[in-house]
């Protein structure tokens, strides 16, 4: 028997919690997949179909597919939960709970609770708490990173009173909704400045914005020139720093620097060759248009080296001008149109310092940088208050919920 390390004041006496494998306490069954081959099972379909790309730990209301009728695949109930068993690793243990009645594929398996002795909520939460058990099984104990319905059978599970486990659910829903909530308000501000970039920067083939400060308002057109007579394109470096932090392209996400790797200029790559100055900024050349580039504002005591997958920009009037426009839709497709490669599509420093920008006058181009930075550290707060809301839930589920290896004993 087992209790958390957390508990409600109510249910202090309440006693230790049971437990269980997921095959005593539900229904277990996988789903199925039409064939691909046969057109007529996608054509105007009417079932909604999940895959394992629409777990979203949460509730599932619709799907990207649906099957006809055709495809005699098994439609499970609302309050259904659902666990992926392969599919990619970063699917392995996602979960879902169906709010609409729907079918599944064959690498998902859909779980029906005994209602007199579990709610599918507090099954869900249980699921998500324990995700990380799931991807240790399938690096554990398979070559193929995966987990099969026995070990979904063989799941262990601890649970409380119906009455206790409708408090934990409220709980943690409580959290996801404020999470939910907050995230929408990021996207928000996200959407936000998308569109005003889109006015504040001119529309292809013009020289002014639709959206312009008053005080530029009679300022005139402006300039177009090649990114080069803007910036410098990859200053030369005569040498490299004895240690650096390297800057190689996992290392930028969202404008945000998530890897600092301090190596030896012995034990460094080659690709090792872009040296930072304060303000430059280094624009991702492969895959540009994921726009992980980075504006370099560290001001400490060690130095910054690039990868060579990065074009380093050193601007002659804004850097933080430069930096937002390079983020600017009409010159990213501008970019885009230059690339070579497919799967990996990339430009070269050559091809990149030819491609045209507008600019206006230094003033206009620091308030324009002005108003998108503040958006940027309003996103940014937003982003940390979601991380802090997500941390706070990871606690609280760990304190209110034994471990799997406390409940397998």
């Amino acid at each position: 028997m087992s209790v958390p390390k957390l508990r409600f004041p109510e249910f202090l006496d309440a006693g230790e919690w049971e437990e269980k494998k997921l095959e005593d306490i539900a229904t277990i069954k996988a789903g199925t997949t039409p064939s691909r081959a046969n057109s007529e099972f996608y054509a105007n379909g009417s079932i909604p179909w999940v895959k394992t790309t629409d777990l979203n730990n949460s509730y599932i209301y619709t799907t990207q597919e649906k099957v006809t009728p055709l495809a005699k695949v098994k439609l499970n109930p609302i309050g259904s939960v659902l666990v992926a068993m392969y599919g990619g690793f970063n699917q392995i243990g996602r979960t879902g709970y169906l709010k609409i009645p729907a079918a599944t594929n064959q690498a998902i398996s859909v779980l029906n609770v005994k209602k007199d002795i579990l709610t599918s909520a507090y099954l869900l939460i249980w699921l998500n708490a324990k995700i990380d058990y799931w991807k240790k099984l399938a690096i554990s104990s398979r070559k193929d990173a995966n987990i099969t319905g026995s070990d979904v059978a063989d799941f262990p599970i601890a649970f409380p009173s119906l009455i206790e486990q409708q408090k934990i659910a409220d709980c943690l829903s409580f959290l996801s909704d404020r999470i939910t909530a907050e995230t929408q308000k990021l996207n928000t501000l996200k959407a936000h400045k998308k569109g005003l970039m889109q006015q504040l920067f001119p529309a292809e083939g013009e020289t002014l914005p639709k959206l312009r400060f008053p005080e530029f308002q009679d300022a005139g057109e402006w300039e177009v020139k090649e990114l080069s007579q803007v910036c410098q394109v990859n200053p030369s470096v005569n040498n490299l720093p004895e240690t650096f932090v390297y800057i190689d392209l996992e290392s930028v996400d969202s404008g945000n620097l998530h890897q600092k790797k301090v190596i030896s200029r012995e034990g460094a790559p080659s690709r090792a060759q872009r040296l930072l100055k304060r303000h430059d900024v280094i624009f991702q050349m492969v895959r540009p248009y994921q726009r992980n580039n980075y504006y370099f504002d560290a001001n400490d005591d060690i130095s910054y080296v690039a990868s060579t997958g990065y074009a380093q920009l050193r601007a002659h009037d804004s850097s933080l001008y430069l930096f937002q426009y390079l983020h600017n839709d009409n010159f990213v497709d501008r970019v885009l149109a230059k690339c070579t490669g497919s799967n990996y599509p990339a430009i070269n420093s050559s091809d990149l310092s030819k491609i045209l920008v507008e600019i206006p006058t230094l003033s206009e181009q620091q308030k324009i940088a002005d108003c998108l930075t503040s958006i940027d550290e309003a996103i940014a707060a937003q982003s940390e208050a979601i991380d802090l809301l997500k941390l706070h839930k990871k606690g609280l589920m760990q304190q209110l919920f034994p471990s799997v290896e406390e409940v397998r004993g």
